[in-house]
């Protein structure tokens, strides 16, 4: 993956909305991946953006019109630059009768390198793991049933070797979707206390030199 244009100007600030929804804010650009329907069990949060990314079509993940901005929006397979943000979207196998194919999205903005993985429900092949590259912040789903199970899901995390790993697509308050809670991927990862907070700003200079990070993001709006 080239370099962005606004390569280590300012920090990257990552919040979590729920589910596998993200906003990514370097600057003046906003990116959000995978904005939710209220059909999950909470309101959709009020956003605006420039780039919008959708892992898949199922509407938990791909309620691209609620976000304002006129954002552009990108859904399946390319190589995309837009302000400054350089973005590889790579498509990942079907589990047997999975409806809808999944897209990993990496995104690069100031020097970050961040992957949503979607749902990901199908270990990683060797060239996938090639075609994503070096990740250094990792969006991993964690909750099994329709994604990979906590074990499989950790085995990614190790195949890829980010320095940060963030879960997402658990059982959470209030969320109607049949997932697990993070805990037994967390346990496969060897994490008993894993850092909380309401969100991150992570630049070049503060990732961890060595080892994984993991954090749970609290849920914002």
């Amino acid at each position: 993956m080239a370099l962005g244009r606004r390569d280590g100007d300012g920090p990257v600030e990552i919040s979590w909305l729920g589910h596998s929804c993200f906003r990514l804010r370097s600057g003046d650009v906003t990116l959000v991946m995978d904005p939710y329907a209220e059909t999950v069990g909470f309101p959709s949060p009020s956003l605006t953006a420039r780039i919008v990314t959708v892992s898949n079509s199922h509407p938990h993940h791909s309620n691209w019109t609620s976000i304002q901005g006129s954002p552009r929006v990108l859904t399946g397979p390319g190589e995309y630059e837009i302000a400054g943000a350089v973005i590889d979207a790579v498509r990942t196998p079907s589990r047997p009768g999975q409806e809808s194919p999944n897209t990993a999205f990496v995104v690069e903005m100031d020097g970050i390198t961040l992957c949503h993985l979607g749902d990901l429900s199908q270990p990683l092949t060797t060239r996938l793991v090639g075609e994503l590259g070096r990740v250094q912040v990792l969006l991993v789903p964690a909750g099994g049933r329709c994604t990979l199970p906590p074990a499989q899901a950790a085995e990614v995390v190790t195949l890829l070797d980010p320095r940060l790993v963030i879960p997402m697509h658990f059982k959470t308050p209030g969320c109607s979707v049949d997932l697990e809670p993070a805990e037994p991927f967390l346990r496969e990862l060897g994490v008993r206390e894993p850092t909380t907070q309401a969100r991150l700003n992570v630049t070049a200079a503060n990732l961890p030199r060595e080892g994984l990070s993991v954090v749970l993001l609290q849920q914002t709006s």
